[in-house]
């Protein structure tokens, strides 16, 4: 057997913990001595233990894995309006940063035994498979920022190089169709944007669909006609909302995993996009299936373990065929039940 995979776990806050324990587990029982966990603190726990949300020697760890999986941060114990205050999501961001990691990849789909559990209609959400592909490392989110007392900007800029490379996982990761979400209406970003996808669906993917929509538009075709998509293209600020937003065609945001790639030669970086739900921290009802979903596209896009990917989404689609169901699914199931059922479907 080759040597274990090294994973940097990162638990972070709230139920964080929780579902890493969950899925610290799983591996353990059904793929044992294939990973490595080694654990550091990260977000508001790390505020709290070393006044910043991510230390240099937690980054350095991360770049040193195989893979960081990541759990989830925040909390109302860590909000606050001053910018000289530390916040939990600072590490999140810098954590990507630091990884070169600039896209991230949503899968969304719709899972049969949960058509009960969308607040959409089972004959709009039949059939959804689609792929969220988000700039993760420019736009307003990482643009210059200013504030007085009366006046806050935030700088929104993107380069032709950003939205090239991020054009191209779109395209390589989509069968026939790709739809470019912007705002080119309005701004001036929107409109390089634009600009620099028809160029390179022109020259390098002419054999793929696009579409072009407007992030208003695309909002209410995600609630109205989700199927019609495959592969959305997005930036930063628009794919985090709209990738939010379509969780809710699994019945849940405690369904949806994701992937933030980057450098070929670095680790990416996994996580669930449910956050951290400190209002049922500590109360044993945490799902953790988000978090098993992105084990396996650690295990697909981080490892190359395309079988323990597919047998792990088959056991998650499985224990709920079998009908489990966890408080936020509108069961009764808690996070041991969750991790149980999922690893004898793993048998």
């Amino acid at each position: 057997m080759s040597d274990p995979k090294r994973v940097a776990l990162l638990p972070g806050d709230g139920i964080g913990p929780e579902v890493a324990e969950a899925a610290v587990e799983l591996c353990a029982t059904a793929f044992p001595g294939r990973l490595e966990f080694e654990s550091h603190l990260f977000g508001g726990c790390s505020i709290d233990e070393n006044g910043t949300a991510m230390t240099d020697e937690t980054l350095a760890a991360c770049r040193e894995s195989d893979a960081v999986l990541l759990a989830a941060v925040g909390g109302p114990k860590w909000d606050t309006t001053d910018p000289d205050q530390p916040r939990p999501e600072q590490g999140l961001l810098g954590l990507r940063k630091g990884l070169g990691l600039f896209a991230n990849l949503r899968p969304v789909r719709a899972i049969p035994a949960l058509t009960d559990a969308s607040p959409l209609r089972p004959e709009v959400i039949e059939g959804t498979d689609l792929l969220v592909v988000r700039e993760l490392t420019g736009g307003i989110y990482f643009g210059e920022k200013t504030r007085t007392d009366d006046r806050a900007s935030d700088d929104c800029v993107y380069t032709r190089e950003e939205i090239e490379r991020i054009g191209r996982v779109a395209f390589e990761a989509a069968g026939s169709k790709v739809t470019s979400v912007d705002k080119a209406n309005v701004l001036e970003t929107s409109r390089l944007w634009r600009e620099v996808i028809v160029g390179l669906h022109e020259s390098e993917y002419p054999g793929i669909e696009l579409e072009h929509v407007l992030v208003d538009n695309a909002a209410m075709q995600l609630v109205s006609n989700p199927s019609s998509f495959e592969v959305i293209v997005t930036e930063n600020m628009f794919g985090d909302i709209l990738s939010d937003e379509a969780a809710m065609i699994t019945g849940s945001i405690g369904m949806l995993p994701s992937a933030s790639l980057g450098n070929p030669d670095g680790p990416g970086l996994f996580e669930p996009v449910h956050g951290s739900a400190p209002d049922i921290a500590g109360q044993g009802i945490a799902n953790p299936l988000a978090m098993f979903l992105s084990v396996a596209l650690m295990f697909r896009h981080g490892f190359g373990w395309t079988e323990e990917a597919a047998a792990l989404e088959s056991a998650v689609d499985g224990a709920l065929a079998d009908g489990l169901r966890t408080p936020d699914l509108g069961g009764q199931a808690g996070t041991v039940e969750a991790t149980q059922a999922v690893i004898e479907r793993l048998g």
